[in-house]
């Protein structure tokens, strides 16, 4: 097939989760691989190309650039692109030769699980970029106490103890769940026994372990929204149905007047809403653990980013009012340390530490011991509080200083929200602007700005852009607010 003949059946979904650039690299990879495009065959020119699909021709170069470096294009000095003749490596060995009602049915042989999992609008990471201005969720990798860590990590590794290199226990290192839990004690409020703590590599294994145990196929899970896509898509991939519930600036609103379907598990980030910000007022704490009561539902308290608040003392966490043990606790070490540590936290009731555990097993059976170690040192030795003193007035200073620069250059166009805790601040765009738009063009800037309805359910009439703060030093910032302004201004938006 000629390129113009593919360009009919070439589609990009406008709404949907991925960029178009990455859209459009999918389709021309799969129609290579597939033979739709034959080696040789020579491409239109970018500018035909944007024009024809309607995208800019920014959109165009960068997925014919990341093809091309891939091996798949390549350019002729005058003549144009074209379809290399030998695909890289053995790729043109695999080119589909059975029939299409074959490949139908070997598509069928995925289970159930593995169906949904393969539909989830999930980004899978390819290779490593360095974080971009206004990513959210990454902290200040570069004020990581450097040579605490190595002094604290040369000291563990001169002891010849063998409980580092065989295998660990399922339930995680016993000095860092000792540590964890009196952690949770003095700093979140919670009193618990080391013996329900368990250690997860990140909150998203604590997220999809909370649903492999205790969601059926249907059962309902009240989800905060917007929020955490990570969250559904853990219940999502065991079959869950989501029951979507608003929220306001008092977290999420979950009287139940009007709501029938009466829930399995409650997910919530009471401490800090993920993405708008804000906490779970005291009023509906209490409301929320007599729904889970009523219900004989679970609740999963994921503490997100509690540790960072700028006016005033982190608040008690929901799990320190239960009294009936139907709250499930995650804390995650990525955001007060660093993402690549890969450890977090599951503080589950007594009676389910037994089934939690078999299915930390399952899962993967412990975390690196070593690194387990480490950090309980850290946090025995008192590093860790300080850490997080330090980072919470960098952070606030951080935040401060991107209202400052975004009063100053982007007021015309964007309006930051009122959250006073967290690692990131919602930009709030004027009605009617569709907020993908504009995180599309700026990551053809260089900037990572997620589009808020990314994290909705239900559609809003007003969209916004999650701008991350707390890794970007204030010259960088400033920088990247200016950038951000002439994306803005290049859309005409008001």
């Amino acid at each position: 097939m000629a390129a113009s003949d593919w360009l009919f059946t070439c589609t990009l979904d406008r709404r949907g989760e991925a960029p178009l650039h990455r859209q459009l690299y999918a389709a021309l990879l799969d129609a290579i691989l597939r033979g739709v495009l034959t080696p040789g065959a020579r491409l239109p020119s970018t500018r035909a190309l944007a024009i024809d699909l309607d995208v800019s021709r920014n959109t165009v170069l960068q997925a014919i650039e990341q093809l091309a470096a891939e091996g798949y294009l390549e350019g002729r000095g005058g003549s144009g692109t074209f379809v290399v003749e030998s695909l890289p490596g053995d790729l043109g060995s695999r080119r589909p030769r059975s029939s299409p009602g074959k490949q139908r049915s070997a598509r069928r042989r995925l289970s159930r699980r593995g169906r949904r999992l393969e539909r989830l609008p999930i980004h899978v990471v390819e290779r490593l970029e360095p974080p971009r201005p206004f990513v959210p969720g990454v902290p200040a990798l570069d004020q990581l106490p450097h040579r605490i860590l190595a002094r604290l990590a040369a000291h563990r590794l001169r002891q010849p103890s063998s409980e580092l290199w065989t295998y660990g226990s399922s339930l995680g290192h016993e000095g860092l769940r000792r540590a964890v839990a009196r952690y949770l004690e003095r700093a979140r409020g919670i009193r618990c026994e080391p013996g329900r703590v368990l250690i997860v590599e990140g909150s998203q294994q604590g997220l999809d372990l909370v649903a492999r145990v205790l969601l059926d196929e249907g059962d309902p899970v009240w989800v905060e929204d917007p929020g955490y896509r990570g969250a559904r898509h853990a219940f999502l991939a065991a079959g869950a149905r989501l029951v979507p519930v608003p929220v306001d600036g008092e977290g999420m609103r979950v009287s139940t007047r009007g709501r029938r379907v009466p829930p399995r598990l409650i997910s919530v980030t009471p401490s800090n809403q993920f993405p708008l910000g804000g906490s779970l007022s005291a009023a509906r704490r209490l409301e929320l653990l007599e729904i889970a009561r009523r219900a004989g539902a679970w609740i999963l308290e994921d503490d997100y980013d509690s540790e960072f608040r700028y006016s005033g003392a982190p608040l008690p966490a929901l799990s320190s009012l239960d009294d009936e043990g139907r709250v499930l606790y995650l804390g995650t070490f990525s955001k007060t340390l660093a993402p690549a540590l890969r450890l977090g936290f599951l503080v589950v009731p007594s009676d389910l530490v037994e089934a939690f555990s078999k299915a930390r097993v399952v899962a993967g059976e412990h975390a690196p011991t070593l690194v387990q170690a480490l950090l309980a040192d850290f946090l025995e030795q008192g590093h860790f509080a300080r850490h997080v003193r330090r980072m919470r007035r960098l952070y606030g200073v951080r935040l401060e200083a991107l209202r400052e620069h975004v009063a100053r250059e982007l007021s015309p166009w964007i309006e930051l929200g009122h959250q006073e805790a967290g690692l990131h601040v919602i930009g709030w765009l004027p009605p009617g602007i569709d907020d993908r738009v504009v995180a599309e063009a700026a990551a053809v800037r260089g900037l990572t700005t997620l589009p808020l309805s990314m994290f909705r359910l239900r559609r809003s009439r007003r969209g916004g852009l999650l701008l991350g703060y707390a890794g970007i030093d204030e010259p960088r910032m400033r920088r990247a607010v200016k950038e951000l302004r002439s994306v803005l201004e290049s859309l005409s938006i008001i």
